[in-house]
């Protein structure tokens, strides 16, 4: 993972709404820094579940590392949505890239940008183990 991620929104073609609850405003009257990597859960969820196909009953996946850059702060009314992608596969790991946009006077306006490295595992065997030939190759896709 590199520091200072750069993407535009063309990088991405999966977008899902994120809803901000008011549990989620800190003190300073805009989203606490934290609940940035839950936004980032809601949004792999998503990803994983339309456009992947993850079968959970099968195999987990576990996250291994995050990084949050974040670029402008997000407050209780803002209307946002996350877009996700795959940027890297390996063989048992992938690297999941996403980006946190606003709706500013009718346009997107990107937030916050982030990675997480995720690991393909077996909660049985308590291993790591090669991701499913059909979610690699729809990841290779998407």
């Amino acid at each position: 993972m590199t520091n200072r991620q750069h993407f535009t929104i063309e990088d991405f073609k999966y977008r899902v709404k994120i809803p901000i609850r008011f549990a989620d405003i800190d003190v300073f009257g805009h989203v606490n820094n934290a609940i940035y990597l839950t936004y980032f859960e809601m949004a792999r969820s998503s990803y994983w579940d339309d456009v992947i196909e993850w079968k959970w009953d099968e195999l987990g996946i576990i996250i291994r590392r995050s990084l949050v850059d974040y670029l402008k702060p997000i407050h209780l009314n803002d209307e946002i949505y996350a877009y996700v992608k795959t940027s890297r596969i390996g063989n048992s790991s992938f690297d999941l890239d996403y980006i946190l946009v606003k709706i500013i006077d009718g346009k997107e306006e990107i937030c916050t940008s982030g990675q997480t490295m995720c690991v393909t595992f077996d909660y049985k065997s308590k291993l790591s183990v090669p991701i499913p030939e059909k979610q690699r190759n729809k990841m290779i896709e998407n």
